[in-house]
């Protein structure tokens, strides 16, 4: 066992005693030495005589208080940064500076020269400060030489490099040698005053030398160790590693880390919003706040992606009450456990309240929304999966028109004030299916903001609620594009499909889409319905569209991996294109015409659009519900067509029709697998 090895073995209490005992000895030579280069080798003083003995005695009695109070004793050698040896700077110049003061009051008792104060201090710095510099280089190679033998011999240990060598990526540095997974072999730095330098026993590479970088030392990811960072500054860092053969992968706050709260193990991939490099802005708390704090909140669809987020925001802005309106009992059961836990919701005391219904049921709805009184209602469910909405139009129908129907009148019916409606950019100029029931849904809910009072029977055919309910509820509407992450979204099938080997699926090389983070496009929906007064259409802005091919490209680069081409047959994942799906648009719009109006939120505009009156859009529904029951469907779309403006349908698909119409069962249900 060596010397190194034994050191870093000995317990913290007795190397805080070495350290001790060596800064006293430090102390004292560096004033002997003070003395000797200030009077020369003809006056060479004694420690011990009569005129200095209180002096040597004095440094080290005024130095080391001042040493164990600015945390010398508490930095771990082998692992200071710029931060600890500023702190020594700054211990030794105070306690140089005390002692001055001493000798000054006792100068008819001992003379000292000014110049051996200052020589003291420079030879203070140079002892204390350059062995803690070589303790911490002279350690540091050793445990890189280690981590290299043991990944050798026994871990084998994946090579990486740390992108960023600040404090963050020393503190990674740190973290990463005390794990068993990865291998820290380089720095990569955009501060080329520190390029090949070493920090922490690591060669720092600028961008520019990044192969070279990976021909010296086998690295094969690259970790972001740059917490600070904006995403447009992260996204172009992305798209500059995007040519190299470098699995690129993001780490957790240096703040996070300090904490606890993640360890290395949850170094993760890269996020798409820092590839697509939008800025999240800062939500308005006021906004936020407004119709929630302290309120009744009922959110329907509260399992679904964007639901589920809509009800973490909630819990961080305090209601009286969150209620989780769900029809699937596994989300319901999984959003409701998972709020419970949430640090917001135990430390604010938030009462949650999971109950299974479905926004059909319009009894349940008026029972729950009259018994809770509730004050603010975020619409969420919906069935959004444009094929298989387009396969299954009587049930994409019910759900998005008439259960969004069934919730506002049950909303009038109890005196709810606010009531917010999720849609989506497939809404204009649909040719789908699931875009048309959206865009009807939002023309429900702009003719109900107009009515005075409204009957329940006018709408429900034999329906017992026939007593005129006054309209109390501020309806709104919150239209935008895709969220990364969401579920059945092209983001969560890539990496399934780059796990598994590729080939990655696009339907079109040219289809392009609107996204936005499912937590942005929660606060601003929010943020959005507290806006609102009556029967707008409130358009988020998501930036500017992306070609999904690219998106492809990118993860599959960022992955370590290479594009499979007919320019580069040894590439490793294929991008395959299967054709545009049924229903499916090759670009997406957020405005139905071209006039819109700005709000006071920069990422919130108001559209205005064409509405339909209550009485009018009744008979559209009674007439498009029948047409469903009857199995009608060319009739029904035809009058969907009609209400829709804009509306361009593509071919029948839907199975049960095609089954009476034209091919038998079987035949059907294979189309179907």
């Amino acid at each position: 066992m060596n010397v190194k090895h034994c050191l870093i073995r000995l317990k913290r209490r007795h190397k805080r005693f070495i350290a001790l005992v060596l800064d006293i000895l430090f102390v004292w030579l560096s004033l002997w030495l003070a003395f000797f280069i200030r009077l020369g080798t003809e006056q060479i003083i004694n420690p011990l005589s009569s005129h200095h003995f209180l002096l040597f005695v004095a440094a080290p009695l005024l130095a080391i208080p001042v040493f164990i109070r600015m945390g010398l004793y508490r930095a771990v050698l082998r692992y200071m940064g710029r931060d600890a040896f500023l702190s020594i700077f700054k211990a030794v110049t105070l306690s140089s500076l005390i002692l001055a003061l001493a000798v000054f009051w006792a100068k008819d008792e001992v003379f000292v020269p000014r110049s051996v104060i200052l020589n003291y201090w420079a030879l203070s710095l140079l002892f204390i400060g350059g062995f803690r510099w070589l303790i911490r280089s002279w350690l540091g190679s050793y445990l890189h030489s280690t981590v290299v033998e043991d990944a050798k011999h026994k871990l084998q240990k994946t090579p990486v490099a740390i992108y960023g060598a600040g404090q963050a990526g020393f503190e990674l540095l740190g973290a990463l040698e005390r794990g068993r997974q990865l291998q820290p072999v380089a720095f990569v730095d955009d501060d080329r005053s520190i390029a090949n330098r070493m920090i922490g026993g690591l060669k720092v590479y600028t961008p520019k030398h990044i192969i070279q970088m990976i021909n010296e030392t086998g690295a094969q990811e690259i970790l972001l160790a740059m917490p600070t960072l904006k995403r447009a500054e992260k996204k172009q860092i992305l798209e500059n590693l995007q040519d190299y053969p470098l699995h690129v992968r993001t780490v957790p706050s240096v703040t996070e880390l300090a904490q606890g709260k993640v360890k290395v193990q949850d170094i993760r991939e890269v996020e798409v919003a820092d590839v697509l490099g939008r800025d999240v802005v800062k939500p308005d708390k006021t906004l936020l706040a407004r119709c929630i704090r302290g309120k009744v909140v009922l959110v329907t669809g509260a399992g679904g992606s964007i639901g589920a987020e809509l009800c973490r925001q909630i819990i961080s802005q305090k209601p009286g009450l969150l209620i989780l309106y769900e029809h699937s009992e596994f989300n319901l059961y999984a959003i409701h456990d998972e709020l419970k836990r949430h640090e917001m919701a135990v430390s604010n005391q938030v009462s949650i309240v999971p109950l299974l219904g479905s926004v059909l049921d319009i009894g349940r709805l008026m029972s729950v929304l009259s018994k809770y009184q509730v004050d603010t209602v975020y619409h969420a469910a919906a069935y959004k999966h444009v094929p298989i909405v387009e396969h299954n139009p009587i049930e994409g129908f019910r759900n998005n028109v008439l259960g969004t129907t069934y919730t506002a009148l049950a909303a009038i019916a109890g005196q709810v004030k606010h009531f917010v409606l999720i849609s989506t950019d497939k809404a204009v100029r649909p040719t789908n299916i699931m875009g048309a029931t959206k865009r009807a849904a939002e023309l429900v809910l702009q003719a109900l903001a107009d009515e005075q009072q409204v009957v329940i029977s006018d709408i429900i055919d034999n329906c017992q609620y026939r007593t005129p309910y006054k309209n109390q509820t501020c309806f709104t509407m919150v239209r935008f594009g895709n969220v990364l992450g969401s579920s059945g979204s092209v983001i969560p099938r890539f990496r399934e499909q780059l796990t598994s080997g590729g080939p990655i699926t696009v339907t079109h090389p040219e289809i392009t889409r609107y996204f936005m983070t499912i937590p942005e496009a929660s606060q601003l929906v929010i943020q959005a319905g507290a806006m609102g007064t009556g029967g707008e259409v409130f358009v988020l802005d998501m930036g500017e569209p992306v070609k999904i091919n690219d998106l492809a490209v990118k993860m599959i680069n960022l992955s370590g991996l290479s594009v499979k081409s007919d320019s580069n047959p040894e590439g490793d994942i294929e991008v395959v294109y299967t054709g545009l799906r049924p229903g499916e648009k090759l670009y997406e719009e957020l405005l139905i015409g071209d006039e819109n109006s700005p709000t006071d939120h920069s990422m919130i505009m108001k559209a205005n659009e064409h509405k339909c009156n209550w009485l009018e859009l009744t008979r559209y529904l009674k007439t498009l519900n029948k047409q469903l029951v009857e199995g009608d469907i060319p009739a029904f779309r035809d009058q969907l067509e009609k209400l829709v403006l804009g509306y361009q349908p593509g071919p029948i698909v839907d199975y049960l029709y095609q089954i009476g119409q034209e091919e038998s069962v079987p035949a059907a249900l294979e189309n179907v697998g």
